[in-house]
């Protein structure tokens, strides 16, 4: 898949990293754009409505984090966060705001990209069809169907509207928060995560050939959960 041209804003106060990104990005086609701060990054976001963001959380005059949730408020381009942090809890806060996707540096240009793909992918499909895929599973949202490897499974509306939210995501992880907020649109607790977990067993159970080794429906301790999207043998 060529960029297509498509524009990418970096948000980094270190200008030696925005350099190599520009760099990095300029030679795969993307059109680059850079800000040094949050609230620099706001102003261009508004104005340029980029196809995708490059967010570092580090930034001098607010956390990256309150970036993305200012973001949200009227934007839905991808963001995908590139950060020193490695800590289980930035990832979660970063991700809870709104945020995409997770890299921590250092990364390879290699990795960057095909990240940045994946996310340009999964914008670009959701405008143009109600049909998304993601690893072996197909969600048709025109008539709330679900199925794997080409096969129908029956699910019930808060078994297909879960897993409607992790295949939305191509793969990346949603938190916990996150799907609590969107397939039951309630408050987090402890409550809300047995529900989580419970809803997620039942999907196991329907869609995995050994629910409790799962290859489809992966789990990422302490943050959520993702569908793989590698080749793993189908039920």
């Amino acid at each position: 898949m060529t960029s297509n041209g498509s524009t990418i804003l970096v948000v980094d106060d270190e200008i030696g990293i925005r350099r190599v990104l520009k760099v990095c990005l300029a030679s795969a086609g993307f059109v680059v754009y850079e800000s040094a701060s949050g609230h620099e990054a706001l102003s261009v976001i508004s104005e340029l409505q980029p196809d995708l963001v490059l967010l570092d959380l580090g930034l001098p005059d607010m956390d990256g984090s309150k970036v993305v949730t200012r973001v949200r408020q009227s934007n839905q381009c991808p963001i995908l966060i590139l950060s020193i942090r490695d800590q289980e809890s930035d990832k979660v806060t970063a991700l809870d705001a709104g945020a995409d996707d997770y890299l921590i540096k250092p990364f390879g240009n290699r990795e960057l990209l095909a990240r940045i793909r994946a996310l340009l992918r999964r914008g670009r499909s959701e405008t143009l069809t109600t049909n998304f895929k993601c690893g072996a599973f197909t969600i048709d949202e025109a008539h709330h169907a679900a199925q794997i490897a080409g096969k129908p499974v029956r699910l019930t509306r808060t078994e297909y509207t879960l897993l409607k939210s992790l295949v939305h995501r191509q793969g990346n992880v949603a938190t916990h928060r996150q799907l609590v907020r969107e397939v039951w649109s309630g408050m987090y607790n402890e409550n809300a995560l047995h529900v989580l977990h419970v809803t997620i067993s039942n999907l196991r159970r329907k869609t995995e050939r050994d629910p409790l080794r799962p290859q489809f429906i992966v789990t990422e301790p302490g943050v959520g959960y993702r569908i793989a999207t590698g080749s793993q043998r189908l039920p």
